[in-house]
């Protein structure tokens, strides 16, 4: 079997209302699904992590760039693509949006090898580990409106998180610290005492308003304090560890086992969040997992985009061994956007349908069924909304 063709599909949509966080507004939701063609018949699918013009300018990396270097080969052959490509590009971008790119060709390439092999994504990487996945649902986004409101519409969102299911949930915040801490004191209101609630800065602090934050959620009992300070700030990351009581989680703006390995190095973490559509792909995930295995930090993937990249975590959080074990480990989590995302709802022949799955189990969801991912995205719904 030969790869024919390497195909991008960016799609976008206006969303009913404007959403956002610390670092910007966005009022249309967009994916970049890539798919390998092959001459046998079978085609992979992946997805580039990236929104908006990102998304476009990886599209041009994906068919302009990695395209011409895959054509021709084996398909199974992921790991010798993945460096090849890699070492054609470290002159060029060792991190960003050459990197997204090439996550989206390899989680195709992954999800042709689990059709060719006959086998689940899931097992492919090792085995599966849990049958289903507990789900935290994502929300409370920023919105143009005064903190006093927004206060009171996120905690209305946290008490719906919490009474559809979901095993806990995640707000953003980015107003500036003391607001911040106002739309804290609401989400905890919200879901009561002991449900867990996780705190999303998108570094948007300096170390100092990152400790004010944090102190506040020690009191809280907030989960986890996520991407507090710029990721770059690896000092920064240390010294809130070492202050604050309540876990600090990051990495999704990392890429490659190479930037990865300074995080885990530093003791920078409590908790990994890796994203699989931005930091290589799968074969570059599971060096990022095996490094987070070695320093006994555990892993909560990072998830956003559409349901290509749900099935592929759901898949990858499934073969997650627990660490450090034991009777009773702590499950990872699968990440859920609770937001309108029609990319992830409507694009499937047979939908996911996690909040669902959500509803029915009090807050789990299952593994889909099939070789690879286990999913058919439906081509008329890419055609609807495709914009390159």
């Amino acid at each position: 079997m030969k790869i024919t063709d390497v195909v991008s599909h960016v799609l976008q949509y206006d969303l009913p209302h404007e959403l956002g966080y610390s670092q910007q507004f966005y009022t249309r939701r967009t994916a970049h699904l890539v798919e390998v063609q092959t001459d046998e018949g079978p085609v992979g699918w992946g997805e580039c992590f990236g929104p908006g013009n990102v998304a476009l300018a990886n599209k041009a990396i994906v068919e302009k760039v990695i395209r011409p270097m895959v054509v021709g080969r084996d398909p199974v052959d992921r790991e010798v693509i993945w460096h090849d490509v890699y070492n054609a590009l470290r002159d060029h971008g060792q991190k960003g949006m050459p990197i997204q790119a090439l996550s989206g060709v390899d989680i195709a390439l992954w999800d042709l090898t689990g059709k060719i092999a006959g086998l689940p994504l899931c097992k492919l990487v090792g085995g599966q580990v849990r049958e289903r996945i507990p789900v935290y649902g994502y929300g409370m986004m920023l919105r143009r409106e005064d903190p006093a409101s927004l206060a009171s519409r996120f905690k209305n969102e946290a008490t719906a998180i919490k009474d559809a299911g979901f095993v806990a949930a995640k707000m953003k915040v980015g107003l500036g610290a003391r607001d911040d801490v106002r739309l804290v004191q609401a989400v905890r209101d919200g879901v009561g005492d002991v449900f867990r609630f996780m705190v999303d800065a998108n570094h948007c602090y300096t170390v100092a308003d990152a400790l004010y934050v944090g102190r506040a959620l020690d009191s809280m009992g907030a989960y986890w304090f996520e991407e507090p300070v710029a990721p770059e700030d690896l000092d920064g990351y240390r010294e809130l560890r070492a202050k604050l009581d309540t876990s600090i989680a990051g990495g999704e703006a990392e890429f490659t086992r190479w930037g990865w390995r300074r995080l885990f190095d530093g003791r920078c973490l409590d908790i990994a969040q890796p994203e699989v559509c931005a930091l290589g792909g799968v074969s570059e995930y599971l060096k990022v997992v095996a490094a987070a295995h070695t320093h006994f930090v555990p892993v909560v993937n990072h998830v956003w985009g559409s349901a290509v990249a749900v099935a592929a975590n759901l898949h990858l959080l499934a073969a997650l061994p627990p660490l450090p074990g034991g009777l009773h480990p702590t499950e990872p989590m699968l990440e859920f956007d609770t937001t309108h995302n029609l990319f992830r709802d409507e694009l499937l022949e047979e939908p996911l349908d996690i909040a669902g799955q959500v509803a029915r189990t009090d807050g789990y969801a299952g593994v889909p069924a099939g070789p690879g991912l286990g999913i058919v995205p439906d081509r008329g719904f890419i055609a609807r909304y495709r914009i390159e």
